[in-house]
């Protein structure tokens, strides 16, 4: 029976220790002394266990207890009636939240998203096209049969050789796409990831992005070439970005050129990105050619077009003084972030 008394004492000790700051505390007292299956009840249980000369004595203290655990919660709901009912409501709404990262696009995407808005606003739709191309839409439409010494200049991922499946080279196949299924006036902008089997270092990369476009109808001129790469030109970096152009020789245009525009890193004075010429190189263009258009059973004496393609590395290089094409796809948030607000 000493036992008995000495677990009443400690119980009365843990009891008058209690403090709650919740109504939800004050519950979890009741449940734990005075509910169905509480301390209380269990140790009121003994009584069958005390001997019948001392049952009168022990039932007074066990009275007693139970008086005393009831008392206690009387207490503590008398001092914690209006508190909150749990822990959450404590928390106070009026304090400033924890700073949330502000996410961004790639740089990439913001420039290729500025060069499709340029041009739509000239009326040019975007197509898409697959990047497991086969042999006739990425090369032998566009004029480069298989003995054609300008496959050389592209170090192709062959998928299999025999049909020969690979990852395209250009988005030139798009173009080869668009003019199978639909007939002049075409008027297009093909933007896509390309592939070439080249030596990653910081001036190339075995996949890049390209911006294509293309424009059949009839009595188009090279002179509506010049117009619309002069309006893409400063839009995208100023009216005040000067423009040249340069004999080229591409397989699917003719006649063919590049376009410079004047280097921005320099303003024209002469810089290692421009090679101290004060010009930069940006994209390739000219007149469809004939041969190209017949491929398609598009009349080559009714219709002309041009066509042009351009780099979104390179135009983000120039507007964003990117030095390192690796840093595209090497995903370090110390250069992301740096675009952070970003168009």
């Amino acid at each position: 029976m000493e036992q008995l008394l000495q677990q009443i004492e400690s119980y009365k000790t843990e009891i008058s220790a209690f403090e709650a700051s919740t109504a939800d505390a004050v519950e979890n007292f009741r449940i734990k002394w005075l509910g169905t299956k509480g301390l209380v009840k269990a140790i009121m249980g003994e009584m069958k266990n005390v001997p019948n000369d001392r049952k009168k004595e022990f039932g007074q203290i066990l009275n007693d207890f139970k008086l005393f655990a009831e008392t206690k919660f009387q207490t503590l709901s008398e001092n914690n009636s209006g508190l909150p009912t749990n822990d959450s409501e404590l928390i106070d709404w009026s304090l400033p939240g924890d700073p949330v990262a502000l996410g961004t696009r790639h740089p990439l995407s913001i420039v290729r998203n500025q060069i499709v808005s340029i041009f739509k606003r000239l009326g040019f739709a975007v197509a898409e096209g697959p990047e497991i191309e086969d042999d006739w839409h990425n090369f032998g439409a566009m004029n480069l049969p298989e003995d054609h010494p300008a496959r050389d200049m592209q170090d192709t991922f062959y998928i299999n050789q025999d049909p020969a499946w690979l990852l395209r080279t250009h988005t030139s196949s798009v173009q080869a796409r668009v003019m199978e299924k639909q007939k002049p006036p075409i008027r297009v902008i093909c933007p896509g990831r390309v592939y070439r089997n080249e030596t990653i270092s910081a001036r190339a990369h075995c996949f890049f992005h390209q911006v294509e476009g293309l424009y059949i109808d009839e009595n188009v001129s090279f002179a509506d070439l010049k117009q619309t790469l002069y309006f893409f030109v400063q839009e995208m970096f100023g009216k005040d970005t000067k423009v040249r152009f340069r004999p080229s020789y591409f397989p699917f245009t003719e006649p063919s050129a590049e376009m410079d525009i004047s280097c921005l890193i320099c303003g024209g004075d002469g810089c290692n990105v421009c090679k101290h010429t004060g010009w930069v190189e940006i994209l390739g263009s000219g007149m469809v050619h004939p041969k190209v258009l017949e491929n398609f059973g598009i009349d080559p004496n009714k219709y002309t077009g041009f066509a042009f393609g351009m780099g979104v590395e390179r135009i983000c290089q120039l507007k964003y003084r990117v030095n390192d094409l690796r840093l595209y796809s090497q995903n370090d948030v110390r250069f992301l972030k740096q675009f952070t607000g970003a168009l």
